[in-house]
């Protein structure tokens, strides 16, 4: 598979010295230890790393679920750390979409409407908002089950639902926690090709964490953590 050249290309996302330190005294626990990180525009990233690792809580930061204890994080050229909590929200609802290993669908609402929902949260009318998520639910490949609910689809058509919803908003950047956790294998691939169209056609940038090795093959490069630090990086492996 090609991968994307990204030395040129300009960082979305920055993590410069990041530290998170959990706890005080002797139950201090040190989650991200001085991280360093530039994710470019329109990349495909995976990052591994065992339970533990630092991964998450790195997410929780790019996601702006959480905050470094030192450093800073730069999102499209905004440092983060400057704005405030509501301002944050704002950065989450309009440039970031997010996709769950378990789906976190309304299990009573139909697909639309589980599309709709980052769009109600916009305050979009429904004339408006409806075309749009039909539109998404069309990219996955799932106009046809749109007045289904959850239990009326298949694993597989869940994590399509959830993805509709991410791109409903046309984020910047999608983060992807265990996108393929709770798939088959057949639809692990499939919800892989899915995310690659996406990233090359909608030139959407994709973080994904991950533990399988089977689905790293599908990015551009392969970042794993251990024990708070960045223990490998294949972009700076090629480089060399």
């Amino acid at each position: 598979m090609a991968r994307l050249r990204t030395t040129n290309i300009p960082p979305i996302i920055e993590l410069r010295n990041v530290t998170k330190v959990y706890g005080h005294g002797e139950a201090e626990v040190h989650a991200l230890d001085g991280v360093n990180l530039r994710i470019a525009r329109g990349e495909f990233c995976a990052v591994m790393g065992p339970s533990g690792s630092g991964k998450s809580t790195a997410m929780n930061i790019i996601g702006c679920l959480d905050q470094p204890t030192t450093g800073s994080y730069s999102f499209n050229d905004v440092e983060v750390g400057r704005l405030d909590r509501e301002q944050r929200a704002l950065l989450r609802r309009n440039y970031l979409g997010f996709v769950f290993q378990g789906f976190n669908l309304l299990a009573r609402t139909s697909a639309v409407e589980n599309v709709e929902l980052p769009l109600i949260y916009r305050g979009m009318r429904h004339g408006e908002r409806r075309p749009r998520a039909m539109e998404a639910l069309e990219r996955v490949g799932l106009a046809g089950r749109a007045l289904h609910t959850p239990g009326e689809l298949s694993g597989g058509q869940q994590q399509r639902v959830a993805i509709a919803r991410a791109i409903v908003t046309k984020p910047m950047v999608l983060l992807a926690d265990e996108p393929t956790g709770n798939l088959d294998t057949k639809t692990s691939h499939e919800i892989m090709d899915l995310l690659v169209d996406l990233n090359r056609s909608q030139k959407i940038t994709i973080v994904m964490v991950t533990h399988e090795p089977d689905m790293v093959v599908y990015a551009d490069r392969v970042v794993h953590f251990l024990d708070g630090k960045i223990e490998s990086d294949s972009q700076e492996q090629e480089a060399a």
